[in-house]
């Protein structure tokens, strides 16, 4: 396989995957504003730093309101993350390797960001943006679904997966990091039932509500969601399920040495922790760690195959 058609495969893979997350991310913030009691404003700045956009968005908006951010977000082509134009950068490099991924997925990703296109607007209104987000969330799950039923299970699979998943690792630990910070530190009794309900919130935006509550039969707490957002190896956006994913993948490539020993370091690391207790500035520290590792991988990857 050529290395430029490597590159393509994983980099479509994980615009496809910040597709989807950031539309999970718009989505659950909408609805958790509208459950929150009015003297309790998060707002939508924690959305922008989630991405690391705040430079970005200041440069072509002056206030971070709801409309600025979701049209930022959403349908913004100057921003390099916003929805369409991940779905804008999957197709181009879905376009480029036709002949390698079956036709059907290539002809979902050139509608869905047709139709995402055609029907931006929209989303700016309440009335019409959980539609819209829910078909960009349905439409990069038929991609994924599509790739996993009827691409062969070789080389370029494992590209795809290992794009995926580090995309994945990447976004968990970016809601965990900013999300608890703005998660309300000091808050009067009569508000605490506020503060789970913003950490039902963080699992919403990675679709872990129900399958937290299988594993965790308590209400929802802020250390058992850290060991099962971080911890939890069967669940599939959980940090260490990402990463023994990418190990799978590398053990059946060549050349894997380098980066197949960089995530393991990282799984050590994960595993020593006990995030649950962390306090909040010890928690940033160590979601800096693990970002660094997964930049780490990212750059190992790269230069080992592309």
């Amino acid at each position: 396989m050529l290395s430029r058609v490597a590159s393509n495969i994983y980099w479509m893979a994980r615009y496809i995957e910040r597709a989807e997350n950031t539309a999970r991310l718009v989505n659950v913030n909408t609805h958790l504003l509208l459950d929150l009691p009015k003297k309790i404003r998060l707002g939508w700045e924690p959305i922008i730093d989630i991405s690391s956009s705040r430079n970005e968005f200041y440069e072509l908006y002056s206030t971070a309101d709801e409309r600025s951010v979701v049209n930022f977000m959403v349908t913004d082509l100057k921003n390099p993350s916003s929805i369409l134009s991940s779905l804008n950068l999957a197709r181009e490099n879905a376009r480029t390797i036709r002949d390698i991924i079956p036709r059907e997925a290539w002809e979902q990703i050139n509608e869905l960001y047709l139709q995402s296109k055609s029907k931006a607007a929209t989303v700016l209104t309440y009335r019409h943006r959980y539609d819209y987000l829910r078909s960009v969330i349905l439409g990069t799950q038929t991609i994924t679904g599509l790739l996993a039923g009827t691409m062969t299970h070789d080389e370029g699979y494992n590209f795809l997966r290992m794009g995926r998943n580090l995309e994945r690792a990447d976004m968990t630990t970016r809601i965990i990091d900013v999300r608890s910070a703005t998660l309300l530190p000091e808050m009067a009794e009569d508000l605490t039932p506020f503060e789970n309900l913003q950490w039902v919130g963080v699992l919403k935006s990675l679709t872990a509500y129900q399958m937290y509550r299988r594993e965790v039969r308590l209400r929802v707490s802020r250390p058992d969601v850290l060991k099962f957002l971080l911890q939890e190896d069967r669940f599939p956006r959980a940090l260490y399920h990402t990463l023994l994913e990418v190990e799978s993948c590398l053990h059946t490539m060549p050349k894997h040495e380098k980066p197949l020993r960089l995530v393991q370091k990282l799984q050590r690391v994960l595993l020593r922790a006990k995030p649950q207790e962390l306090k909040q500035e010890k928690l940033h520290e160590f979601i800096d760690v693990l970002q660094l590792g997964l930049i780490t991988i990212n750059d190992s990857i790269s230069k080992t195959y592309f």
